[in-house]
């Protein structure tokens, strides 16, 4: 076959394994929702998706899937294989279990204990391999996980709805609802694919939210609130124990201790935070925390204020900003992010290329940070 036509055919079986990984978001975690298939002679013989911590990763499922046809197949999969012995056996021995004659991944994995070692390890095995296929795409699916790995804290995704005047609630403080159905349904959504969602005490005690994933089959994150003086009221619904996830409130050192026990008493977990150097509460502590029980993604949904904690101190990854075709006015209206904000065009916080996707009638602006800088320090 022809260089050029096995690079299409390539680039087409991994679109089709990168499929798989969204079936396994927010299930897997703290490993990745990798993707895979085992293609023999041009045709799919074998798919697999990590479905579940603890479960056969993606690859060992798509070559139990195919079976006699994996021997002398190609396995496509959207990330390095592993070569370490964790909760599961090592891929890389599956594969060869298998006799698989070549592998195609598209990202490689920045583990310390693996980087390097999957590819390599099948290498020197005598298979082929081939790296960097569709890698930057590979990486987007799997940004929760590299971030994890790399930074040691939750992928941070900043999520607002707003008017096209950047109101996110009229000045009386309605704020239901600024976009339609489609976009809150996306919303529940991307609530399943994170680990947690997070909001500050002044959205808490506004709206009163339930933070809940309400798709069938949808599950429910880990609820975080971020409330310096432990001001919410303990019969809030982010308390309501038939939702899954848990509930978890961050605090400052000048909570009281009765008020963490009131909130200890109704199954919340309390965790208190350092004061951040520029102002706030440190919230690279609570990331770290997160981090460390395995929190991979966060979707952060307000307020303005805890909204621009995390971006003055370098803790967002990427932004997504529903626009709805309508205007509210007013100097007193609340805008899309508040803090002290910067002091010249300058130190602005500059986002990449946006990703722009239509839910009608609402638009979604959806685009990565730059170069995340500490504003704070």
């Amino acid at each position: 076959m022809e260089q050029a036509d096995q690079q299409r055919l390539d680039r087409h079986f991994m679109a089709r394994a990168l499929a798989l990984t969204r079936r396994g978001l927010g299930r897997s975690s703290p490993n990745p929702a990798v993707g895979a298939l085992v293609v023999a002679e041009g045709r799919i013989v074998g798919r697999g998706w990590h479905v579940k911590k603890g479960q056969p990763h993606a690859e060992p499922l798509a070559l139990a899937q195919a079976g006699a046809a994996a021997r002398g197949a190609t396995l496509y999969v959207t990330l390095e294989p592993c070569n370490h012995q964790g909760a599961t056996p090592p891929c890389t021995q599956a594969i060869l279990r298998a006799g698989v004659a070549r592998v195609v991944y598209g990202a490689g994995d920045p583990n310390p204990t693996v980087a390097g070692g999957g590819g390599a390890f099948l290498a020197g095995r005598g298979l082929a391999v081939e790296a960097g296929v569709l890698a930057e795409q590979c990486a987007f699916e799997h940004r929760f996980f590299l971030t994890h790995i790399t930074k040691g804290r939750p992928h941070v995704i900043l999520k607002t709805a707003a008017t096209l005047d950047g109101k996110t609630a009229t000045a009386s403080g309605d704020s239901r609802w600024i976009t339609g159905p489609a976009s809150r349904r996306f919303v529940h959504r991307l609530r399943g694919w994170c680990d947690c969602v997070c909001v500050g005490v002044g959205t808490a005690l506004v709206d009163d939210p339930q933070l809940t994933c309400r798709l069938p089959g949808g599950r429910d994150p880990l609820r975080v609130i971020v409330d310096s003086r432990l001001r919410i009221d303990h019969r809030a619904k982010v308390f309501d124990p038939a939702a899954g996830g848990g509930c978890l409130v961050a605090c400052g050192p000048l909570a009281r201790p009765a008020d963490m026990e009131r909130l200890r008493a109704v199954g919340a977990e309390v965790l208190r935070l350092s004061p951040a150097a520029g102002g706030g509460l440190d919230l690279a502590e609570l990331l770290d925390h997160l981090g460390r029980r395995g929190v991979i993604g966060m979707l952060l949904e307000g307020g303005a204020t805890l909204a621009w904690g995390f971006l003055s101190q370098g803790l967002v990854d990427e932004v997504m900003y529903f626009f709805a075709p309508k205007l509210l006015g007013g100097a007193t209206a609340a805008p899309m992010l508040g803090g002290a904000g910067v002091a010249a065009m300058a130190q602005a916080i500059e986002l990449g290329a946006p990703r722009l996707r239509r839910f009608n009638p609402d638009v979604l602006l959806w685009a990565s940070l730059a170069a995340p800088v500490d504003h704070a320090r």
